[in-house]
């Protein structure tokens, strides 16, 4: 029997704190010893952190990281250690360097660049030519680093055809958007009962900006099943036993491999030895990890192989208590405010805030204006105690009202018009900045997708703030997302009924409802959905059963208000395009549908 006992270090490393980062590494490396792991991987660039976008036009950020993970070499006697990192000749690389019984022996550098949505490591990296394979006690691993492996043939395959790989072992930074874990899920299965090899699949966990890294770790046998599985949303270190001769002996009943390699005109990979000196030793006694066992047939296997199950609405929202978490620790900040309005976006903000962070941690300012209604200053303040956060009461009305008499004299003449509506959402912006400064606070905003997209917001007023928990969710998915909070909270929800169940409105006029200058949210977000997301003309939108001039009104908002969405704080990605890296539209631009 050729067994081979590796282990999965799903991680959340800090843009740029190498030490921090390689200490990190350490410590994993130390646990990986004290189970008796032969073969340990971490994820994609997790010596960097991904992604460390121009510091990689830094000369200087290169050589400390190509230090850090060197200082990596000697603390491997024993075993084998695959850590994503920089690697660099004449040009740079993204690259998986192995290092085994305390030698850099070599490293996989990645082929595949991605050059889309939230990704451009064309930008700073040069797509590799070779493809090895190394071999560790006769066993043939095939490494690959994320896109790599998205792709039928390719890499992955040249090292199962030309290298006779086994086990692939893939390092990621793949980010997360909803339904994404599924999706990569079923292709990773394909991979593996595709090349009929062992699948081990390493993902970065954690926030960087507006990008979440999910986790979701897995190994796949090679039939193509899920025999192990890392958490979603935390840290995770996944052990598995698997068996080699369990791939030779499905090679030998399916002729598929032999008939590829035989009509194969390619040159073999390049093979690197890995010579095994010294066994890994294990904490005396064994350790309390539990391990998983990835053979044909499965015995029972512990509970890594079937992590929480999240529906889709609560996996979102625990990506984006994952996204704020990391977004305010890994920036320093000690505690974040908001502005609570009553409704339902600020509940939403102040939840997941909370969750987050802690209570302690996040403050909640209600700013009323004279057209702010009872009900809005009742649940704000019920949602406050409800949390257990700070609050405090701060009326705008006699700054408003400062605000007029200045400018009363130059607007002589002139009727109230959205001048008015929006000097009071600036001077809560100003509350809220002022707070910041004094106190060190993040001020998080709490505009939506659907009203980012269309414009329906002010600047320097509600988007005036530091980060934007919901800026890639949708007004529906809101009410979703509060629903769900409030059914966690069980017996004593957290968001007032009320706050559900009224019309959504800015409360900056007598008896203003968002729904007179947007047509409904269910409504407008399948539109925004097709236009922002599919790039669908507004006649294609309107064919699809949508009245056309309502089409062609929101398509001119979203065109409108690229300004603004320019100079909006970041925000959590949760769907396929968000707005912002997601979708990059010039400002001065005359194309219209």
């Amino acid at each position: 029997m050729r067994n081979l006992r590796l282990a999965l270090a799903q991680i959340n490393p800090t843009v740029g704190d190498i030490d921090g980062n390689v200490g990190r590494v350490t410590e994993s490396i130390e646990q990986a010893r004290a189970v008796g792991a032969d073969l340990l991987a971490f994820p994609e660039m997790v010596v960097t952190g991904y992604m460390p976008e121009d510091l990689l036009l830094k000369p200087s950020f290169i050589e400390r990281s190509i230090e850090g993970t060197r200082s990596l070499a000697p603390l491997t006697r024993g075993m084998t250690v695959v850590v994503g990192t920089v690697e660099r000749d004449i040009d740079l690389f993204n690259a998986a360097v192995v290092l085994h019984d305390g030698e850099w022996i070599g490293s996989y550098r990645k082929r595949y660049l991605p050059n889309y949505g939230v990704f451009d490591e064309n930008r700073y990296f040069m797509p590799a030519r070779e493809t090895p394979v190394f071999v560790r006690d006769g066993t043939v691993i095939g490494v690959s680093i994320c896109e790599d492996i998205w792709y039928p043939g390719g890499p992955v395959e040249e090292q199962v055809i030309r290298g006779g790989a086994e086990i692939i072992l893939n390092l990621s930074a793949s980010p997360y958007h909803a339904g994404k874990a599924q999706a990569r899920r079923r292709m990773l299965c394909t991979r593996a009962a595709d090349n009929i090899a062992i699948v081990c699949y390493i993902n970065l966990v954690g926030g960087q900006d507006e990008i979440v890294f999910d986790g979701a770790s897995l190994v796949v046998d090679e039939q193509g099943q899920v025999v192990a599985e890392a958490e979603m949303f935390e840290e995770d270190f996944l052990v598995a036993d698997v068996d080699l001769e369990g791939v030779f002996n499905a090679r030998l009943h399916d002729p598929r491999l032999r008939k590829e390699r035989a009509l194969d005109q390619g040159e073999p990979a390049t093979r690197m030895e890995l010579p095994t000196r010294e066994p890994a030793i294990s904490v005396e006694g064994g350790a309390s990890m539990t391990v998983a066992t990835a053979v044909a047939t499965k015995p029972e296997l512990d509970h890594r192989s079937a992590p929480h199950v999240r529906d889709l609405v609560g996996e979102i929202y625990d990506a984006l208590v994952l996204g704020t978490r990391d977004y305010v620790r890994k920036n320093r900040f000690e505690a974040v405010v908001l502005g609570l309005s009553g409704g339902v976006d600020s509940a939403l903000c102040a939840c997941l805030a909370c969750d987050a962070l802690g209570s302690k941690h996040v403050v909640g300012v209600s700013m009323p204006s004279p057209f702010t209604s009872g009900a809005s200053k009742e649940d704000a303040e019920a949602l406050a105690r409800a949390l257990g956060m700070r609050f405090y009461l701060l009326p705008v009305g006699d700054v408003l009202q400062a605000y007029q008499r200045v400018l009363e004299a130059p607007f002589t003449g002139r009727d109230p018009d959205v001048t008015e509506e929006n000097l009071q959402a600036r001077i809560r912006g100003n509350y809220l900045m002022a707070l910041s400064n004094k106190f060190g606070w993040l001020v998080l905003t709490t505009g939506n997708k659907s009203e980012l997209s269309v414009g329906y917001s002010t600047l320097y007023g509600d988007m005036a703030g530091g980060f934007s928990l919901l800026k890639d969710v949708y007004k529906t998915m809101v009410y979703q997302l509060a629903l769900q909070r409030n059914r966690r909270a069980g017996q004593q929800p957290p968001i007032p009924e009320r706050t559900l169940s009224r019309a959504p409105s800015a409360e900056l006029r007598p008896d203003q409802t968002d729904q007179d200058t947007l047509p409904p949210y269910d409504v407008l977000d399948p539109i925004l959905r097709l236009y922002v997301e599919e790039d669908r003309a507004a006649r294609e939108i309107a064919e699809l059963g949508y009245e056309e001039t309502l089409v062609r009104r929101v398509v001119s908002m979203v065109d409108r208000s690229e300004y603004k969405r320019r100079q909006s704080p970041p925000g959590i990605k949760i769907t396929p395009r968000a707005l912002g890296k997601d979708r990059r539209l010039p400002i001065t631009n005359r194309w219209r549908h």
